[in-house]
């Protein structure tokens, strides 16, 4: 699914699905190659559309999966499917393929005690998991300044080979750009709220009511001064991708 924008740039959900995701990953981290993952949703497609370095962040990553079943309906619509890959899902897979191969991992967000807790949580979890890096960067944090490159020495230092970010967007994704193209043997995934999912921070919605999706609105309502104007965002954009969709089905 290609998501095009008027200078030209373009973003591709370019995994299909989780399976085919985590099997590149697997390749990736047994070649010692380091790559860029992004997830997707409307909340970002909104963004997108009004941030151009946040566009060439994206644009440049290597791995591109849904998150979120709104860019899953319009990959329908244009008839070139992918499924749903919740980055808050991925956590446990890609520290359990870390662990596998002896990949040491960095948990870098915006809350110290999550990260440790989650850090204990997943070493306790996965036999042979080594966290060698957590980091909390400033608020707001600047991914081009000092500060971001000084993080990525930390990184190189720390020998991690699979980093978690879990600094919101668009920082997160334009780090991870700066910082894979610096450290070319490591992966560099983000995750948002993933770390503290798994902290036990933040509670995913139950899942009768994400096996009916509506995830969106049970966070919604759990934060609605954070997320109401948020999502209210995302669905005014939707109609213009919908004709967009349906443009790329006529091209078959």
């Amino acid at each position: 699914m290609l998501f095009n924008f008027p200078d030209g740039q373009a973003v591709q959900v370019n995994c299909p699905d989780q399976e085919q995701l985590l099997e590149r990953v697997d390749e990736l981290l047994a070649e010692g190659k380091g790559f860029a993952l992004a997830t997707l949703n409307v909340d970002h497609l909104e963004r997108l559309a009004k941030d151009e370095a946040f566009r060439r962040a994206y644009a440049a990553h290597d791995l591109v999966v849904a998150d979120g079943n709104p860019v899953v309906w319009l990959s329908r619509l244009a008839d070139r499917p992918v499924s749903l890959v919740p980055g808050s899902n991925l956590v446990r897979p890609l520290t359990r393929l870390a662990a596998r191969h002896g990949a040491p991992i960095a948990l870098l967000g915006g809350d110290d005690a999550s990260m440790q807790l989650a850090a204990q949580r997943l070493t306790a979890d996965y036999t042979g998991l080594q966290v060698a890096l957590i980091a909390v960067p400033g608020f707001p944090f600047d991914p081009d300044g000092a500060e971001a490159d000084a993080l990525i020495q930390q990184i190189r230092q720390s020998g991690t080979r699979l980093c978690l970010l879990g600094l919101g967007a668009p920082r997160q994704e334009r780090f991870a750009i700066r910082a894979r193209d610096a450290l070319p043997g490591v992966g560099f995934v983000s995750i948002g709220a993933g770390i503290d999912f798994i902290s036990g921070q933040q509670q995913r919605a139950p899942m009768a009511v994400r096996r009916v999706k509506m995830e969106w609105l049970w966070r919604m309502l759990s934060n609605p001064k954070r997320l109401a104007g948020r999502y209210a965002r995302g669905f005014m954009i939707l109609p213009g991708h919908v004709r967009r969709a349906l443009a790329q089905r006529r091209q078959d």
